[in-house]
């Protein structure tokens, strides 16, 4: 395995690559990260995967200085699964100029749920995974269905700026109560951590009512948002969206994703679950 730091020796590289699949990751690896190298696996080629924390995405008063950073762990991992190549720039080599002045805009569902609440996050995700498909020039990149906003927006910019690669959703890794893993389950204390899966429980509860037929999506969402809100959690929104462009919910669409923010102690937890009604 090959760990590469600039941007002229990726390129360099890649020009005899090959099929070349993408997992873009900011490190701190997960059984759910390398769910996502498994799938790249199997798709035949080389595996790249890059590991940069970005702070295009980070809001004030968020995590950026404090965000796990464990390369040498990770780097073992990644080994271990068969990657080709970890792609590892520190800042100044993906933001030269210091201030980014070309931005990637991605369309108003940025503002919406989880970008509500982390202004300019989206605008960050979308900047940095251009360029890195810019340097990359991958033929796919895997992307979880745990962070679905981000995934519709990278779907969405990969299609309206003709971008020659396929977008590849992945299954959010959980663990056995249900937890979505994500690198800031961390956080956790031990009690909380006890009491995290009940995010899960209750986007599985407003599936299993919405399987039953019921289509009061306000009365569902606000039982979830009431629940979780009476055992200590401070909610940013639960909401029933349409899977396909996020848009709310209307009682005749059969493709929808129930999705959730909230905070529970230090880390903002999401999670969402996929629904398709007969």
């Amino acid at each position: 395995m090959q760990i590469i730091q600039t941007i002229s020796k990726l390129r360099a590289w890649r020009k005899t690559a090959g099929y070349v699949a993408f997992v873009p990751t900011m490190g701190n690896l997960h059984d759910g990260h390398l769910a996502l190298v498994a799938e790249a696996r199997a798709r035949g080629g080389r595996v790249v995967v890059s590991i940069f924390v970005n702070p295009l995405q980070f809001g004030q008063g968020e995590d950026y200085l404090t965000y796990p950073r464990t390369f040498e762990e990770d780097c073992a991992k990644l080994e271990a699964a068969g990657v080709d190549v970890v792609f590892h720039p520190d800042v100044a080599q993906l933001y030269p100029r210091v201030e980014q002045a070309y931005k990637v805009e991605p369309p108003a569902i940025q503002d919406e749920l989880c970008g509500k609440f982390r202004p300019g996050h989206f605008r960050g995700v979308a900047t940095v995974v251009s360029k890195l498909f810019n340097i990359v020039q991958p033929d796919c990149a895997m992307f979880g269905k745990k962070d679905y906003q981000q995934l519709k927006v990278i779907s969405g910019m990969v299609a309206d700026l003709d971008m020659p690669i396929e977008v590849v959703p992945v299954d959010t890794g959980r663990a056995a109560d249900g937890l979505a893993l994500s690198s800031r389950n961390g956080y956790l204390t031990e009690g909380e951590r006890a009491e995290a899966p009940r995010l899960y429980r209750n986007l599985s509860a407003i599936k299993a009512a919405l399987e039953a037929g019921e289509r009061d999506f306000v009365k569902l969402t606000e039982t979830a948002r009431a629940d979780l809100e009476n055992h200590g959690w401070r909610v940013d929104y639960v909401e029933i969206r349409s899977a396909d462009r996020l848009e709310h919910a209307r009682p005749g669409d059969r493709s929808l994703v129930v999705l959730a923010a909230a905070r529970l102690g230090r880390p903002r937890l999401i999670d969402n679950l996929e629904v398709t009604l007969n």
